[in-house]
């Protein structure tokens, strides 16, 4: 039996299908996240998983057991499942520990466990409108631990956040998942919020699973151009590049697909290389964005370290990396 299991879920609104026939399984500690376009039902889902909206066709089993939808129950929700959403709000003129203590089904010390693992021990005699954005966020998801969920449903939790407290709620869902034994999926628009955590990667399309399978999988091989951009930039080069760069010839009608990282810079030629003109150079702070112009290709490269400036002559070749068409 599965911890999760999705089957064929459809929901419309306004006329549109926001979600169309989704189906998925998920097990205990298996991380999910899901990325997608605006609109493109994963808002939606999460919140069918949780009970909060009515579905129109289709079932969630959570332990076996149908989550009953918001018409059903006094009060909407799943006790077991616990969304925080991207627009969640705290009462005014409380302390924080007053918020906290009102929903808290918990005994002290695992209360205080929680509480030290959101790292907002310090701010619970601060009243809620002297917090910031970032300290509110975490005392949010306090909140909803203190209901002693199992599965944590996070909507978009790093929108809005600089990167200090970005950063720090990032260890803290970390530390939920492994000290506290929650499995948890949650929502992204940040390619390096979702690669660098999850066990899975499920990419939605108007209200359509598009592609699903391991972070390196669906960054490294998409299905289209879609699944690719929103997990990075990407170039596509012509057979004419694509000779150039890979052993034997490419299959008719596809175009290679290649990341970035995947690019190295020469100043020299050889017969692996090929010719291009330096059009921007960008530092990011960890490495250095180029744009290249190619006989017949522009490209977009990464590098640790380079002196090119706009207007040098440069040479591509492909790092010993799998190869990839569509």
């Amino acid at each position: 039996m599965s911890f999760l299991t999705v089957l064929n879920l459809r929901k419309q609104q306004q006329g549109a299908l926001v979600v169309n026939d989704v189906s998925f399984t998920l097990q205990p500690f298996h991380k999910i996240a899901i990325a997608g376009e605006t609109g493109s039902g994963k808002s939606t889902l999460l919140k069918m998983i949780a009970g909060l909206v009515p579905v129109d066709e289709g079932t969630v089993l959570f332990e076996g057991q149908r989550v009953k939808g918001p018409h059903e129950v006094l009060l909407p929700g799943h006790p077991r499942i616990a969304y925080l959403s991207q627009h969640f709000e705290l009462r005014n003129n409380y302390s924080v520990a007053e918020v906290l203590e009102r929903v808290n089904l918990l005994e002290p010390e695992a209360a205080k466990e929680i509480y030290d693992i959101c790292r907002i021990t310090h701010l619970l005699q601060r009243r809620t409108d002297q917090l910031s954005g970032g300290e509110k966020q975490r005392i949010a998801l306090a909140r909803l631990l203190g209901t002693a969920p199992q599965l944590l449903l996070l909507d978009e939790p790093y929108s809005n956040l600089d990167m200090i407290h970005k950063n720090l709620l990032k260890t803290v869902i970390r530390d939920i998942g492994e000290e506290m034994n929650i499995t948890c999926m949650l929502i992204s628009h940040d390619p390096q919020d979702i690669l660098s955590w999850a066990d899975e990667v499920m990419l939605m399309k108007d209200g359509v699973i598009v592609q699903q399978g391991a972070p390196q999988q669906v960054y490294y091989q998409p299905l289209n151009t879609y699944a690719a951009g929103l997990l990075g930039k990407y170039n596509l080069l012509e057979s004419a590049t694509a000779k150039t760069l890979v052993a034997g010839p490419p299959p008719k009608g596809k175009l290679l697909l290649v990341r970035p990282e995947d690019l190295v810079l020469h100043t020299g030629n050889n017969d692996k290389t090929i010719k291009g003109k330096v059009n921007t150079v960008t530092f990011y702070g960890g490495y250095y964005e180029l744009e290249v112009a190619l006989p017949k290709d522009n490209i977009t490269l990464k590098t640790m370290h380079t002196s090119a400036k706009p207007g040098d002559t440069v040479y591509i070749s492909l790092k010993n990396a799998d190869i990839w068409y569509i």
